[in-house]
């Protein structure tokens, strides 16, 4: 129930929250791994299917810098793959992250 709750709170706060966008291959279980965790958060978020679109997988390496997919970004940032978005979840970031919009620091 209280995953319900949390679900419908976040939903409603990422309709004016971050830019959610998932780059995925449909092959791939960590790809259906991080779209599963952010349906089930309620999140909204752009699908980008490159299963056969070696034009925006082409995009999505020089955005992200790695070939691997998932590759997700939250308003143009690159938090990583499916285990760092694992990772956020475990340590009760990425709600915030996601619900808030909090920036995540560049790299230098």
């Amino acid at each position: 129930m209280k995953k319900q709750a949390d679900a419908a709170r976040l939903a409603a706060a990422n309709e004016a929250g971050p830019r959610v966008e998932v780059y995925h291959k449909t092959w791939c279980s960590y790809s259906r791994a991080a779209l599963a965790l952010l349906r089930e958060k309620g999140v909204r978020f752009e699908d980008i299917d490159i299963t056969d679109d070696d034009i925006r997988e082409r995009q999505m390496i020089e955005r992200a810098h790695a070939a691997s997919v998932p590759q997700i970004f939250v308003d143009g940032e690159s938090i990583g793959g499916y285990d760092e978005l694992a990772a956020l979840d475990d340590h009760g970031l990425l709600d915030e992250l996601l619900g808030r919009g909090l920036k995540l620091p560049r790299a230098a």
